[in-house]
């Protein structure tokens, strides 16, 4: 199937940008596991989608096709930095990934680098997530909650997961157990999910606001990291009070008050599209240091 664009969107920047970590590149083609959808993509000439294995609903909704990027453009630039990372990185786009499968990853990513977290998805899936064959390929999905819930710790320790096992089980428990609906999550506040979110073991700040921003639609999430709060050191600190400042200066780590006044900041200063300013500054800085 095809579908052809007559908005901006580029594929590669939008999966290599670090929101998503189950989609690889071979050839010319991405391969992607979503939920219970495995397919394959890849962009033609600029202005056309090719894809097998999906709809072109789906492939519109989930790279977020539909979403104005005029208007968030010019929403969020709002300095020089930032409309240099927007000229470069020109079409990348929010992906919309499914929930559970989005906060069991994350949950799995804290202190891990992009290549680490891929491999362990990619054991926790092949130890415990349907197998599927697609394309001539074996290929594992996202192991559901109520697998995941009857798994013991140790078996999850064996994908990776190190002590975050026990926080993935723990979270997997209680959305099996509870029957847990996350699409009811998307009619909440901001605010309102972020407190839902807290609930579940292993979830602190920056992964609530991952899956906010990359799988609920709340475009003002503004994930905090070491990239960003570098970004924001070397490139707005004038914005921020001189006291705060010298404590990001003086320390690697981030105390949940000074997490929320970079967020907070970051949201007044960009508005209720926070969050696609945060993916283009992430990695723009990330290319850059490349």
């Amino acid at each position: 199937m095809s579908l052809k664009l007559d908005v901006a969107f580029n594929l590669d920047l939008t999966l290599c940008c670090g929101q998503v970590f189950r989609c690889k590149k071979q050839g010319d083609w991405w391969y992607c596991i979503s939920g219970d959808k495995i397919f394959k993509i890849r962009q033609i000439n600029g202005n056309c989608l090719e894809f097998e294995g999906v709809s072109a609903d789906f492939v519109t909704a989930f790279f977020g096709l539909n979403d104005n990027l005029v208007e968030i453009e010019h929403a969020i630039s709002k300095d020089s930095y930032i409309a240099a990372a927007l000229k470069q990185l020109m079409g990348l786009r929010l992906i919309r990934q499914v929930p559970w499968e989005c906060l069991a990853s994350f949950i799995c990513a804290t202190y891990k680098n992009i290549v680490a977290i891929e491999q362990t998805l990619f054991k926790m899936s092949q130890s415990h997530g349907e197998k599927r064959c697609f394309d001539g390929q074996t290929f594992w999905l996202f192991p559901s909650a109520e697998k995941l819930a009857m798994t013991s710790v140790h078996d999850l320790e064996k994908c990776g997961l190190g002590y975050r096992a026990k926080y993935v089980q723990a979270t997997a428990k209680r959305v099996y157990s509870e029957q847990i609906d996350f699409e009811d999550f998307r009619y909440l506040s901001y605010v309102e999910a972020k407190k839902r979110l807290f609930e579940f073991p292993g979830v602190g700040l920056k992964v609530a606001d991952c899956v906010l921003l990359f799988s609920l639609g709340k475009m003002e999430a503004f994930p905090v990291d070491v990239w960003v709060k570098r970004i924001l050191l070397n490139n707005y600190a004038k914005c921020l009070s001189q006291d705060l400042v010298e404590k990001l200066y003086r320390r690697k780590s981030l105390s949940n008050g000074e997490y929320e006044k970079l967020c907070l900041f970051a949201q007044n200063y960009f508005g209720v599209y926070a969050g696609y300013a945060q993916e283009y500054l992430y990695h723009y800085e990330r290319s850059e240091k490349s």
